[in-house]
């Protein structure tokens, strides 16, 4: 990436064109990103696919949080059923959705999912693809698409059970019911709800958060936080070598004893 690119970046501005499917707000920090399709309720479509792997490409260049939302009191209601109709077995073995939300999942910051009305299916996958998911009161999310003839195969399936556990994710994908948002909370597979009209403010209050640590030690806790099992503890330990020898560990630690004799 260009350097008149990497400033644009970072600048605070809004794309141009609203007929996009994705608005994509960006700051020095973080990128918020809505899901923009009203007349559908953010249905997943190949222009959202499209625009994703392009915000992915961005963030691979220039890591920042990402935050994820929908317009309209809806996340995304779930793929475009007209689009997915007509998918046949090649699109299915291309994993048109299910490669791009490995690619959000796989972004070297967090991924905070603000999560308002519907999240179903497809929208609901790409949910899952995130490290941090907070919702409102009126979240409806699950995966019905065994009752559409198809599967869950854009994440849930092997996503789900490392959210919720094993048999909670079997009941939920296999009778493929809707989990309201007290219920969501109660499973973990969202970490807190708020009212509607504060729900950007808390995504942005998480990301502040997160914005005030140093970057290389949070994308070092997002790699290792999603290294398999078998990875431990060396990969923890070789995240650790490379981070106690930089300068920020340093000069952190310093100005924390500093600020404890005082």
């Amino acid at each position: 990436m260009t350097d008149a690119a990497a400033n644009a970046a970072a600048d605070p501005a809004v794309d141009p064109g609203g007929a996009s499917p994705l608005r994509i707000e960006r700051r020095p920090d973080r990128v918020i990103a809505t899901l923009d399709r009203p007349a559908v309720r953010n249905a997943i479509d190949q222009r959202t696919i499209d625009a994703l792997h392009l915000l992915c490409a961005e963030l691979e260049a220039i890591p920042r949080i990402l935050i994820l939302t929908g317009a309209g009191g809806v996340f995304a209601s779930g793929a475009d059923i007209p689009e997915l109709r007509e998918r046949r077995a090649d699109d299915a073995r291309r994993g048109i959705n299910a490669n791009a939300f490995i690619r959000v999942a796989e972004l070297p910051m967090p991924v905070i999912a603000a999560l308002d009305g519907y999240a179903l299916g497809g929208g609901a996958e790409l949910a899952y693809a995130a490290d941090i998911r907070i919702a409102t009161p009126s979240l409806k999310i699950g995966n019905p698409e065994t009752g559409l003839g198809i599967l869950a195969a854009a994440g849930a399936s092997w996503r789900l059970k490392e959210i919720v556990g094993d048999a909670r994710a079997a009941e939920l994908l296999l009778t493929g019911r809707t989990v309201e948002a007290d219920e969501a909370l109660a499973i973990g597979l969202v970490s807190s709800l708020h009212p509607q009209e504060a729900l950007l403010d808390a995504a942005h209050a998480i990301a502040d958060r997160i914005a005030r640590n140093d970057p290389a030690a949070t994308i070092a806790t997002k790699r290792v936080f999603r290294a398999p099992r078998e990875a431990h503890p060396a990969a923890d330990l070789e995240a650790q070598a490379v981070l106690f020898e930089s300068p920020e560990k340093f000069r952190r630690m310093t100005e924390f004893l500093e600020r404890k004799q005082k």
